[in-house]
């Protein structure tokens, strides 16, 4: 069967980077069968050059989110998920069913022409495999770069692609904060591998962290390990790995205050016994490989 790659990109205030986005897409050697972008709520003039760059490229939809929906404002876009949602919104308004790949790909990531051949290639190679992405780069100041560090078996939320069926058997991503982690963790639990490819290498426009502040970014996270049941333990090792980045030891804290505060609140974490099982096993297999030296 012949790839048919759709990809969906949920985008808000863009216009600083959306071209290069759109124009990178459109040279791949592989082009996708189609590429929805969903505009929620952008006031900065993306929304107007997506309709402009929408009668360049063939295969791209713009879709207004909030003409579709009446959504409202929301502050904190990432705690709400509606990343996720515009992402699912998406994917259903295309009939994703109707392909062999579905991607998500962000408003600020910009790939190389050979991105989806190569990584349907390695589909193709490997049956087990059900979701899969390349690495990132960020810009720095005085013209450097540098390379987001990410485990293997974790995959950008960035620029995520599954197969069908690996979409299909962990039923969808769910719409609340850490969805990037519980739709891996549910892939391996149906028997799918997940990987980052380290030689695929895409250009992450935006630096992590600067639409909504690096510190509120990673209390978000320690949320994150929160929702997806991950132990206090694992919790504690990993706040000093993120008390590393700047603002050092800040960083660290601030993830540990997004965990407490989860707990403290209440918030649900994903209501699944069989999934809080499953990542237990898995961190504690990443405890014992730290103990080994092999810390991920």
């Amino acid at each position: 069967m012949q790839p048919s790659i759709l990809i969906v990109s949920p985008v808000r205030n863009e216009i600083a980077h959306i071209e290069r986005v759109v124009r990178a897409v459109a040279a791949q050697e592989l082009a996708p069968a189609r590429w929805i972008v969903v505009d929620d709520r952008s006031d900065d003039g993306t929304l107007e050059l997506l309709r402009t760059l929408e009668a360049e490229v063939d295969f791209l939809t713009v879709v207004d989110r909030d003409a579709a929906t009446g959504n409202g404002v929301v502050r904190d876009r990432l705690a709400s998920a509606p990343e996720a949602r515009n992402f699912n919104f998406g994917i259903e308004l295309a009939g994703w069913r109707d392909y062999t790949h579905v991607m998500k790909l962000d408003g600020d990531i910009e790939l190389p022409p050979h991105y989806l051949r190569e990584l349907i290639d390695r589909f193709a190679a490997d049956p087990r495999l059900g979701l899969a992405g390349g690495v990132l780069i960020e810009p720095m100041p005085g013209g450097a770069v540098r390379a987001i560090k990410i485990a293997r078996n974790h995959v950008h939320g960035a620029l995520k692609l599954y197969t069908r069926e690996c979409l299909e058997r962990i039923g969808g991503i769910q719409e609340r904060l850490g969805w990037d982690t519980i739709d891996e963790t549910y892939a391996r639990m149906r028997g799918f591998t997940t990987y980052s490819f380290p030689d695929l290498v895409s250009m992450h426009l935006r630096p992590i962290g600067s639409a909504d502040g690096t510190l509120r970014g990673h209390a978000r996270h320690g949320e994150c390990a929160y929702i997806s049941h991950y132990t206090p333990t694992f919790v504690a090792l990993r706040a000093l790995k993120v008390g590393r980045r700047r603002p050092a030891v800040l960083s660290g804290l601030a993830f540990v205050y997004g965990f407490a505060r989860a707990h403290a609140r209440h918030v649900e974490r994903v209501p699944d016994g069989e999934y809080r099982r499953f990542t237990h096993r898995e961190l504690r297999g990443r405890l014992l490989r730290g103990a080994r030296g092999a810390w991920p």
